[in-house]
């Protein structure tokens, strides 16, 4: 890691290891390669609250506009060369038609002077079309692959959404519940980042299925830093 990413890393979140690549994992749910200047969010769904007002169920309108500036929060820090977005970045197929003018520039003023992969997603899978950017299934840069959804099968190196991982420990006398990074070195599975999106206990079928076995970490997020429990210390729901 160059001294420039550890002094993020100490300042923001952790160092977490995939595949033999240091990553600098974000207190806001993002992830940063500094060696290659990639900055990856998981899981945006951008417009979920106009995707329930068009089904009669009333949200505040604002989860796209805090969503985008928690992500452009990021962007101002890290200043990255690349921003892959691991897919559901829009809660239904027709959220880019919904953005509005504000929140269409504030994507255009992300993107500016940067590349910018929309990986596609159960929620979002055709191209995403008229917002900028390049559409694709996956992408892969050295050792690791990012993806929407985590193969079942062993995949090492694979960087994932798709499940919104959840970790839930006891702490001081109290339950608490935490979006984490679940890995166990060999890949991973991003925590959500949309404002509006919820999570998936770690301890579902879902992540024995990934990671067949509990011997992988819960990187929790908590303000300024991450803490790591193992996923058979977690609780059930």
């Amino acid at each position: 890691m160059t001294a420039e990413g550890a002094r993020l890393q100490a300042a923001v979140g952790g160092d977490v290891v995939v595949a033999g690549i240091a990553l600098v994992a974000d207190c806001a749910g993002a992830l940063y390669w500094p060696e290659e200047g990639l900055l990856v969010v998981a899981d945006l769904h951008l417009e979920k609250g106009s995707s329930f007002a068009t089904r009669g169920v009333l949200l505040p309108p604002y989860d796209t506009a805090a969503t985008l500036a928690k992500l452009g929060a990021l962007v101002a820090r890290y200043a990255p060369r690349f921003v892959v977005a691991l897919g559901d970045s829009f809660h239904d197929s027709d959220g880019p038609q919904r953005v509005s003018d504000d929140d269409r520039a504030m994507i255009g003023s992300l993107q500016r002077g940067r590349d910018w992969i929309w990986i596609a997603g159960n929620h979002d899978p055709e191209p995403i079309r008229d917002l900028g950017g390049v559409s694709a299934a996956m992408f892969g840069i050295g050792p690791l692959v990012f993806r929407h959804a985590p193969e079942r099968e062993d995949a090492n190196g694979e960087i994932a959404g798709h499940l919104h991982p959840v970790a839930r420990v006891n702490g001081r006398g109290r339950t608490v519940s935490r979006r984490c990074f679940a890995t166990d070195g060999k890949r991973m599975v991003m925590p959500a980042f949309g404002a509006y999106t919820g999570g998936l206990n770690i301890r579902d079928s879902a992540f024995a299925d990934v990671f067949g076995t509990l011997k992988f970490t819960a990187h929790m997020l908590g303000e300024g830093r991450l803490y790591a429990i193992a996923a058979r210390r977690c609780l059930c729901d």
